[in-house]
């Protein structure tokens, strides 16, 4: 297999924004697009091409299912779009269908990859593509709330004011409506976010944690709403991913996996903090969770539990 190819399915905003954060960031040595439009398609790559002598060396290139053959990583966010005012979950049976096309098409010549899912609603989409595939559970990934996780940072950064990658915390549960805040596993320099309250100018963090949580759960609805897409901060997100696994870092992540046992729960893709190095997932962390966290938990598996049941394979 060769070292460092990526292979992307999908090139519309996300994906090529994904493509173009790799290059910026050195993550692939080559890096494939793969779309149904291909006048689009060469577009894209030839746009990204005239970029080549800025970056580190890289090999961008148009291609078709059988370059997965020796891609190490393929990631897919082809699917429908989602609409303003149009919740993740919605969009379930049309990617679904569409993904019964796109997965036979990169087993057919690669068994090997790891899967990155990026199509909304990714959790219920990435169990689909495993269940679909019959890959090891632990190389077919969701995005998950990596995304999510970076909104929390940030807003919660602006809140106290201090720089984004101070702040070490994660959402958990549903890419969606019901995901969690753990406010209870976030940490600034290693004080609690009771500690810091303490600290704070602001002194009202147990008052403002609903708006908090709130703001991060409607932050793709007031994008879609203003510029009809989402798509920058999500292609850095995945770059993250992608980065992590192609350079065996075992760093930790809030990807989305498939549980088995962790609090209880199995055979539901939902987004914990998880090890990710080049295998794809070696570990999926289960921090001590408040009460309130915990029941926000079961109600956003129990939400995806449902809505994987009404798919149809």
């Amino acid at each position: 297999m060769k070292k460092d190819k990526v292979v992307i399915i999908g090139a519309g905003f996300v994906g090529a924004c994904c493509a173009y954060t790799m290059m910026l960031g050195g993550t692939a040595g080559e890096i494939v697009l793969i779309d149904i439009d291909r006048e689009r398609l060469e577009g894209e790559v030839l746009d990204l091409s005239h970029g080549l002598p800025f970056v580190q060396p890289v090999h961008i290139k148009a291609g078709t299912y059988a370059d997965c053959t020796d891609a190490e990583l393929v990631i897919i966010t082809a699917g429908a779009a989602q609409r303003p005012g149009e919740s993740r979950l919605s969009l379930i049976q049309r990617n679904v269908d569409i993904f019964k096309n796109i997965i036979p098409q990169i087993t057919k010549y690669n068994t090997e990859c790891i899967l990155l899912v990026v199509t909304n609603p990714v959790d219920v989409i990435t169990y689909v593509a495993q269940k679909i595939s019959g890959l090891n559970p632990r190389r077919v990934i969701g995005s998950g709330t990596v995304l999510d996780s970076a909104r929390f940072r940030y807003l919660l950064g602006e809140h106290c004011h201090v720089a984004p990658t101070s702040v070490h915390g994660y959402v958990i549960g549903e890419h969606g409506d019901s995901e969690v805040c753990a406010f209870s596993a976030t940490h600034i320099a290693g004080m609690s976010m009771e500690e810091i309250c303490d600290t704070c100018e602001n002194g009202c963090m147990a008052d403002c944690r609903a708006d908090l949580t709130h703001s991060v759960r409607t932050a793709a609805y007031r994008i879609i709403e203003g510029k009809g897409a989402t798509y920058y901060a999500v292609a850095l997100a995945v770059r993250r991913i992608a980065h992590a696994i192609l350079r065996n870092e075992g760093t930790v992540l809030s990807v989305s996996s498939l549980l088995n046992g962790q609090y209880g729960f199995s055979d539901v893709y939902v987004s914990l903090p998880c090890v990710l190095d080049a295998g794809g997932i070696s570990k999926v962390l289960t921090p001590a969770l408040v009460p309130e966290e915990m029941e926000g938990l079961t109600k956003s598996v129990t939400v995806l539990k449902d809505a994987i049941a009404s798919v149809k394979l």
